[in-house]
């Protein structure tokens, strides 16, 4: 009986840490900076494209600064605002024979890490993922069907820039889940997010 006691008083629970830890994620947002241009490139690229007409009766004009934010929520998502608000990056290497081969992973969130995301962010940066490519999917169809045709390039190159992020960080959500890198294995990933690269090239 007297050993049985001995046994659990080398038991400790470590209460504090658990609670700093939820502390830590439910705080308000960390990365100001990093949220507001999340949302600003890809937003101010919609409203460009709604009233564009109002500042512009130049085609060419609209088009360039419509490609330009687009490449700029494009870059600014991929290489910063994914990996400060969700721990999550995605890019391409070349391997020793000369092969491309894409790279996924998600980084596991750290009490230590005074630079770990909060859920209001990681909320903020689904929701901008999620919902402005499902807009310009919608803009795609209405420009279908009104025969607005010269504006269907940009229509497809929006769906492009905004879903190749979308694909790239679901992709590192669910290889992040155990912890290790992951590769695209599909050739279809692979031409999908090479389409990017194809845009960049031409501007």
């Amino acid at each position: 009986m007297k050993q049985a006691l001995d046994d659990t008083e080398d038991v400790s629970l470590d209460f504090g840490a658990e609670e700093e830890e939820r502390a830590l994620r439910t705080a308000k947002i960390r990365h100001p900076m990093a949220t507001f241009f999340h949302l600003f490139f890809r937003v101010s690229a919609i409203v460009t494209y709604l009233f564009c007409d109002w500042f512009s009766k130049s085609f060419v004009a609209c088009f360039v600064m419509i490609i330009t934010l687009l490449s700029c929520d494009f870059w600014s998502v991929k290489n910063v605002t994914g990996r400060l608000l969700v721990g999550l990056r995605w890019w391409n290497q070349i391997d020793e024979d000369g092969k491309s081969h894409w790279v996924f992973e998600a980084k596991k969130p750290s009490l230590q890490n005074k630079t770990t995301a909060t859920e209001a962010e990681a909320r903020i940066f689904w929701l901008g993922l999620i919902i402005c490519p499902l807009i310009w999917t919608g803009f795609f169809f209405s420009t279908l069907f009104s025969l607005k045709l010269k504006w269907l390039a940009l229509v497809i190159a929006g769906i492009s820039l905004q879903a190749a992020n979308l694909y790239g960080y679901i992709r590192c959500k669910v290889g992040g889940e155990e912890g290790v890198p992951s590769s695209a294995s599909s050739l279809l990933g692979q031409q999908f997010l090479q389409r990017p690269d194809i845009i960049f090239g031409m501007l």
